[in-house]
């Protein structure tokens, strides 16, 4: 099922039994934007993953906007022949340029049905590719596939916002994988709130 503001409606009701989300919903269920990452062009959406990967959020903000810029009325075959040199002008390192090119030669020869897949085979498939791991899977599952049931645990954001609004520890792994998996089936909606909630720099204690 994917994320769309009819579902978006059920999951703050579903989330609103769990205190601490319904202070988050009550706060910002206005604000939740569940398109303005989705990109049907899925080679340009996981480049931009790639750019997030390890740097601040306003770092990649910019690098984003420079790599937009660049590739601007390009086909996705101009892109994969931009020379790397070029590609590392917009702020990546060298090796991140090559993943982004790894990416487009990847959806340059792939006929793999992403949005029919299940989020796991997804997972599997994106994996192989050189430059892209775990959490970019999940993030293009989250805000390209708008699947509504994916949690990312290897993201440092969410489980920062997870301690500091349930005071929790995160070492007591069951603790956590019990907290999370009681906002299934919509933990993406769970994780949304839990970003704003560290963006904007309020907490529910």
């Amino acid at each position: 099922m994917e994320l769309n503001p009819q579902t978006l409606k059920k999951a703050y009701s579903f989330l609103s039994k769990d205190e601490c989300l319904k202070f988050l919903i009550d706060r910002f269920s206005n604000e939740i934007d569940i398109n303005e990452r989705q990109d049907d062009n899925f080679a340009k959406a996981l480049s931009y993953l790639i750019i997030e990967q390890q740097v601040s959020f306003k770092a990649a903000i910019k690098i984003k906007e420079r790599f937009k810029l660049k590739i601007t009325n390009l086909s996705n075959n101009e892109v994969l022949n931009i020379d790397l040199n070029e590609l590392k002008s917009v702020g990546v390192s060298y090796r991140k340029a090559e993943y982004i090119k790894n990416v487009y030669e990847y959806f340059d020869s792939s006929s793999f049905d992403f949005k029919s897949a299940s989020s796991e085979n997804v997972i599997t498939e994106l994996t192989k590719i050189k430059g892209i791991g775990m959490w970019s899977s999940e993030m293009f599952l989250m805000f390209v596939l708008l699947r509504i049931d994916i949690f990312s645990k290897g993201d440092l954001a969410l489980m920062n916002s997870i301690k500091r609004n349930y005071n929790i520890d995160l070492k007591q792994t069951n603790d956590v994988d019990k907290l999370i998996d009681s906002w299934s089936p919509y933990k993406t909606v769970a994780s949304l709130l839990l970003w704003k909630s560290i963006e904007e720099g309020y907490f529910y204690l």
